[in-house]
């Protein structure tokens, strides 16, 4: 059986990066091994869109076709993927040099690759079973930020606490070591989303002067049994070459969710996985700083937030009023605009996210271009514009909101979720 989270977490991957046809094929073969043939045959129609000649497409969308009932598709996807595969064997054929003593034309597929002393040799449209293994490190983007809190705008509390719990004690090795304090451990940031996890996780990266690597989930799951836990362990290893480093894991939730929530057992091996890498043996960790970020902390895996873990927890608020006016501040400094009152603006848009900010700027933006085709004269974005915008565009956090305050009443096990409660509170949202 498949378990439904790691096809949640497959579906949430793509909503981020639609282009990924490895990921989609994924998908589509656990949906498949799940008993929804509709929903594979939906993944695979949009992968032969882009890639008419994908023949592991192909040949998983017949399948899919013949289970949903769907006789004529399924046979079209066949004779299709028969053809592509007998076209593209017959070129390899006539490219290659067949053994004197055998006429390459009275001799099948198969006989015709017989001379391949193994199968490193053969071409790789005819291996079977797991690909090699590559050098991973080439997909992993290790960079250097060069931003600082000091470009996160308000969020004065946030800022503080991160200070207090994380930056201080890695800038003062040696209070640390007196106070009896220790680095091991992470950072988990949580919140709504689109108010400025990643960009934080980056400032910090900026504070320290250490490399940084985000992690997501499609460079982590793989579709060979295994690899998962292997592709997680060479992502630890990565950042300890590269040390002093920031390891950042975006929605640890679909990496690390809670082994209680899982029907079956398929995605425990990476929670393990996970947990001993954050664990270390010999101080290998030290210098790899493990910050991770979530919309959903309680559905992450007890284990992960048990001290020398994600220990230290801290919520990202929707940004205060000096941040959404910094936030169109930056928005309209490269476009034309004419007096705009982003005090106001600030003024109108509590409980935006950073995203639904940009996302107002954007639309004032639409508003002013399309009245300047209408004209035929570009005009500047005005108040006008941003007050129309704003009956459009409405704060997305809200729905976030009203779900957390059932985990902040009813969950808060040890206080975890205190400063949501207040809040919550400071809100008049309990």
């Amino acid at each position: 059986m498949v378990d439904p989270s790691i096809i949640a977490a497959l579906t949430a991957a793509l909503e981020k990066d639609g282009d990924n046809i490895p990921l989609r094929l994924h998908l589509a073969s656990m949906l498949l091994g799940a008993g929804d043939a509709s929903g594979a045959l939906d993944q695979l129609t949009i992968v032969l869109t882009k890639q008419p000649a994908h023949l592991e497409a192909l040949t998983m969308a017949a399948t899919a076709a013949e289970v949903t009932g769907d006789k004529i598709r399924s046979h079209a996807y066949r004779t299709l993927k028969d053809a592509l595969s007998w076209t593209q064997a017959k070129s390899m054929i006539e490219g290659m040099s067949a053994p004197s003593d055998t006429p390459s034309e009275n001799l099948d597929v198969g006989e015709k690759y017989a001379h391949f002393e193994d199968e490193a040799s053969a071409p790789e449209r005819l291996r079977v079973g797991e690909p090699e293994s590559e050098n991973r490190e080439e997909f992993y983007e290790v960079t250097t930020p060069s931003i600082s809190l000091d470009n996160v705008a308000g969020l004065a509390d946030v800022k503080r606490r991160l200070n207090l719990a994380f930056l201080a004690p890695m800038r003062n090795p040696d209070m640390m070591k007196l106070y009896g304090r220790s680095l091991k451990g992470g950072l988990l940031l949580y919140g709504p989303p689109g108010c400025g996890k990643t960009y934080i996780a980056r400032a910090i990266a900026g504070e320290l002067g250490a490399r940084f690597i985000s992690v997501g989930l499609s460079e982590v799951l793989d579709m060979w049994l295994g690899n998962s836990e292997k592709n997680l362990h060479e992502i630890f290893e990565m950042a300890r070459r590269n040390k002093p480093c920031v390891l950042f894991f975006d929605e640890i939730d679909a990496l690390g969710r809670k082994r209680s929530l899982m029907r079956y057992g398929a995605g425990a091996g990476l929670v393990n996985q996970l947990l001993a890498e954050m664990d270390g043996i010999n101080g290998q960790n030290e210098g790899v700083f493990i910050l991770a970020a979530t919309n959903h902390p309680w559905d992450v895996d007890t284990a992960l937030r048990r001290p020398g873990r994600l220990d230290r927890t801290i919520l990202v608020i929707p940004p205060d009023a000096p941040a959404r006016e910094a936030i169109v501040v930056s928005n309209m400094a490269e476009r034309p605009n004419e007096k705009i009152d982003t005090a106001w603006i600030a003024a109108q848009t509590d409980g935006y996210s950073g995203a639904d900010m940009a996302h107002l700027c954007d639309s004032a933006a639409e508003l002013a271009m399309e009245k300047s085709m209408r004209t035929g004269s570009a005009l500047p974005i005005t108040m006008t514009d941003f007050k129309n915008a704003l009956k459009e565009v409405k704060p997305s956090t809200r729905a976030w909101l009203d779900n957390a305050k059932n985990f902040a009443l009813f969950a808060n096990e040890a206080g975890a979720y205190d400063d949501l409660v207040n809040y919550l509170k400071m809100r008049r949202l309990i």
